[in-house]
């Protein structure tokens, strides 16, 4: 297994939809979002999934042309 993941909210949604968001916990030793997913999840967090900014803001704003914005800011 990975030792990181970045989730998209998406996942978080569907995992959360059926009791199973600690499964991430269970299968990766650190699990990261951006401000963005966090907003678009729309549920407080478990203090095990860490917020991280955006690093490549340009690359951000190019992906947001074809993607929302939790999925661009977790591929940039």
């Amino acid at each position: 297994m990975s030792n990181i993941v970045i989730s998209d909210a998406s996942c978080l949604i569907a995992l959360n939809n059926i009791g199973l968001l600690n499964i991430l916990k269970d299968l990766y030793r650190e699990v990261a979002i951006t401000q963005e997913v966090k907003n678009e999840f729309g549920e407080p967090l478990p203090n095990w999934i860490k917020i991280v900014k955006v690093k490549d803001l340009q690359k951000k704003r190019e992906l947001e042309e074809v993607l929302d914005k939790g999925e661009a800011s977790s591929i940039a």
